[in-house]
């Protein structure tokens, strides 16, 4: 049997190399770099083989740059922290709100992972898409807010789609869309501003990405949200209650069929899952459709058990 061993006589090894750059518009749409290493090999039990062939290893790096639409907000800082921590490329658009931001843009988060992100400040309505989405290969929209059916309809819907829309102007090739679960909600409850902008985004992003748009819906999202310069901890309601209606799911399934039920019976999601699972959407591309609580739940598992960096073995 062959096995393969670094030769004592030839011992360098070529060393991939990617330029530094600083500027977001020179950056290619393509979505992988490639580099060669030069390795020796030599049979077992042979010493100083300098006859041995090299052999050449060309592999594909795929480098991933996601913008996030709202990173400044509760689900959004925890999309950029998730893509952070496995090597994505992160820029943040949201919009500038003097209580919690520098002029630059940048939110008062604490973290090293702040600092590796690029915040941008605008308005998705007014942005200059130019500074912000050449060189992207995902588009993670939490954009979303209450207020007058005019507003909802305007902040859930209509600035999803011109979102959407620019992304696929642009040629990038995944938009991500953290919507709402309908909790069996009765039509009419259905028909406000809120949902009825939901899902007209949703609409929007299954009709311009068919094969590659990806729609989550959560229900409740806990974890610890920054408010005002205040850490609210939303974990320690959210946390116990996920667990009790996991742990009787079996039970409880009989009534989710009635109307409504999902407001008490839909288990919250973390904030940390709902992330995870962007993540994997992001780097996935089989991963398309929309999602509900318990699949958010798994793409989440399914990211958290990936080593954090791959092994070759020979």
């Amino acid at each position: 049997m062959t096995s393969f061993m670094a030769s004592p006589t030839i011992s360098t090894i070529s060393r991939a190399s990617f330029p530094a750059t600083t500027s977001l518009s020179s950056f290619s749409h393509n979505r992988s770099r490639k580099f060669r290493i030069t390795c020796n090999y030599v049979e077992a039990n042979v010493k100083d083989d300098v006859r041995s062939a090299t052999i050449d290893v060309v592999a594909d790096v795929k480098t991933e740059r996601v913008v996030v639409l709202g990173g400044s907000g509760f689900v959004g800082s925890a999309i950029c922290k998730a893509a952070v921590s496995k090597g994505i490329e992160v820029i943040s658009l949201s919009r500038l709100k003097l209580s919690s931001f520098f002029r630059s843009g940048r939110p008062t988060y604490p973290g090293s992972w702040v600092d590796q992100v690029n915040w941008i400040p605008g308005d998705v309505f007014y942005a200059n898409w130019d500074d912000v989405l050449v060189g992207t290969t995902a588009v993670v929209s939490t954009l979303g807010g209450f207020g007058s059916e005019e507003q909802m309809l305007r902040i859930n819907g209509e600035a999803n789609v011109v979102a959407v829309n620019a992304a696929k102007d642009y040629g990038i090739p995944k938009f991500i869309l953290i919507s709402v679960h309908d909790y069996n909600l009765p039509s009419f409850l259905l028909s406000s501003g809120y949902f009825t902008g939901k899902r007209k985004a949703e609409t929007e992003v299954l009709a311009k990405y068919p094969n590659s748009g990806v729609v989550l819906r959560p229900g409740f999202i806990y974890g610890k949200r920054r408010v005002n310069g205040f850490e609210v901890p939303l974990d320690l309601i959210g946390e116990p209650v996920e667990r009790i209606l996991r742990a009787t799911e079996n039970f409880t399934k009989p009534f989710s069929s009635l109307p409504a039920s999902d407001l008490l019976l839909a288990p919250p999601v973390s904030v940390e899952d709902v992330a995870l699972a962007v993540i994997n959407a992001v780097t996935d591309d089989d991963f398309f459709g929309i999602f509900t609580i318990e699949q958010i739940k798994e793409a989440a598992e399914k990211v958290m058990a990936w080593s954090p960096l791959g092994t070759l073995l020979l």
